[in-house]
Formats: structure tokens, sequence, C-alpha cells
């Protein structure tokens, strides 16, 4: 799997922008998780530390729908194992990405087609390994992104310790910049 630049070297776009955490363009309130354990829910993963997480609930599969408060552009994505004694069986392997898809039950994600298709090893899901680079063409106005955590290495839950996003605004025109003529 291809990974992408170091985020701190803030990696530059096929259109030559800089790419950033785009933690702050989560809308928080917009977001949800189906299937996870009230102990560790979803906004465990935006915190920084990997020991909280977000944990699946009755089995190993997992929503979690991200939604951001403007249009973006999304180069790479970052999965952080969950480091609080969890075994590796917890471990998310398949993770299906649709984008701009809002209300994803379990039942819909079988009858529509991801955006991307992720096959993540261990060495995937490291603090210390690059983001793993999604194809940029299919992710230039995005608005929201839900993860489907479909399968792990044969835990009963899955577990997940960080997720981040790197890219960029979309440049948008504000209306408000414009003067009225006359």
């Amino acid at each position: 799997m291809m990974a992408a630049a170091n985020p701190a070297d803030a990696a530059p776009a096929p259109d030559g922008g800089k790419m950033t955490d785009l933690l702050d363009k989560i809308e928080k309130s917009q977001c949800y998780a189906r299937n996870e354990n009230s102990q560790f829910p979803m906004t465990n993963l935006f915190i920084g530390d990997s020991r909280l997480g977000c944990k699946s609930d009755a089995d190993e599969q997992l929503i979690l729908h991200i939604a951001f408060n403007e249009f973006v552009k999304v180069h790479s994505i970052k999965l952080t194992e969950f480091n609080q004694g969890s075994d590796p069986e917890c471990q998310p392997t398949r993770v299906l990405l649709f984008v701009n898809r809002n209300n994803l039950g379990f039942e819909d994600v079988e009858d529509i087609d991801p955006t991307t298709e992720l096959e993540l090893t261990a060495e995937d899901l490291r603090e210390s390994s690059d983001p793993i680079q999604l194809k940029f063409v299919h992710y230039q106005r995005v608005k929201s992104i839900t993860l489907f955590i479909e399968d792990n290495n044969g835990g009963d839950v899955s577990a997940l310790g960080g997720l981040k996003f790197f890219g960029k605004p979309v440049a948008t025109t504000n209306m408000k910049d414009f003067k009225k003529q006359g």
C-alpha cells in the first residue's frame, strides 16, 4: 500500500497546495458512529491519545461518519492502532470508505459501492507509519466520509486508537467579499 509523506513535512498536493491535518475542519456535532462501545466512543479518535480510542460493541463491524464544516480535498488518511492492552486480533484489516453519503447503516453498505477499499496491515496502523494516500481524484469535494470497518484480525470487537485526515479546504468564492456596484 502506498504511504503519503510524513504529515509534518506538509506534503504538496498534486495541484501544488500544502496538505495539513483536517482536524479543525471536522464538524463534530454532525459526526456519528454505529455499533460503538459507549465506554470507547468515536470522539476519542480525535483526542490524539491512542490509549483512549474507539471500540465496536456487539461485533467486529463499526461505522464511523465524519462530517466536515466545509468542502475539503482529502489526500490521505491515518488510522492508528488502539494502545490499551488491546489484542492484535481487534485491529481493523478491511475498511471501506464512502464519500458524501449520509445516514449509512449496516444494511446500506452492502448495496453501495465504496469510494475506496483499504486492506490494512499491522504496519499500516502503527503510530510511526505514514498516512495512507487516497486516490486524490475521488476526494476533491468532500463534505463527509463514512468509514465501515468490515473486518479485523479475528477478534470479537474492532478497536481503533486514532483517525486523521490530511488535505486542504476547497477554494471557494465568498460572496461577502464582493462589493455592491452602483
